[in-house]
Parts: structure tokens; C-alpha cells; sequence
């Protein structure tokens, strides 16, 4: 399944009430509860928080999905030729193609270690 459908995860400190009180991208010792980014409660922390910290970490957790995301949005706009590959900028259109040699790899890397059960 690709990235489209993983749902993504931060980690929360709350306080006594179990009220969130902060959020991080990684575990810390006083946040080990994972929440997901779409949790109501979540959502509703971050809107009315004041810490831009927290508001930071929930973004930078979901930027590779979006990524994904994204790389996807524009394969899809190739394939139905809306735009061209070449309409793109040489950077963006090198960091795609890249990207994709090395997607192709693990897919590569992942299909040998299927094939043969006595590799593992």
C-alpha cells in the first residue's frame, strides 16, 4: 500500500486531566502515546494552542506522506498528459526522476527477498 493511505503519527504529553499539553514528531521520555495527525482531539489541541513548536512537529510528522503525496499528484497529471515531464523544471524533473530509481531499487530489492523463502 502506498503512502496515501498510512496514517500518521505524533506523540503527545498530557497533563494529570490527560488534557494534551504537547506534541512531538519523535518520542520523548514524558511522550510515548502515539495520536494520530487526524485525531479530532488533535486538531482541536493545535488550534487553540499557542506553542508553534507543537503546531511544527505535527507538520514536519506528515511531510513525507505529502511528499508522496504530491509525487504521485504530479505522475498522475504525466500519465493523463495534462502536463509534460519536460514542462517541469530540470531540478524538480532530476529529484523525480531520482526518486524513482530509487523506488524502483527497493521494489527491485523487495520482490528478490519474496521470490526466494530461504533467503530469511
Amino acid at each position: 500500500m502506498g503512502l496515501w493511505g498510512t496514517n500518521i503519527m505524533v506523540y503527545v504529553k498530557r497533563d494529570e486531566s490527560a488534557k494534551i499539553i504537547a506534541v512531538y514528531d519523535r518520542p520523548q521520555d514524558e511522550a510515548t502515546e502515539k495520536l494520530s495527525i487526524n485525531s479530532a482531539e488533535l486538531v482541536d489541541y493545535l488550534i487553540q494552542s499557542e506553542k508553534k513548536e507543537d503546531s511544527l512537529s505535527a507538520l514536519s510528522a506528515s511531510d513525507l506522506s505529502l511528499i508522496r503525496v504530491l509525487e504521485d499528484l504530479i505522475n498522475t497529471l504525466i500519465d493523463k498528459q495534462v502536463i509534460l515531464f519536460t514542462d517541469l523544471p530540470i531540478a524538480a524533473r532530476e529529484k523525480l526522476a531520482n526518486r524513482e530509481k530509487v523506488r524502483d531499487q527497493l521494489n527491485s530489492l523487495e520482490n528478490l527477498m519474496s521470490d526466494d523463502p530461504g533467503l530469511l
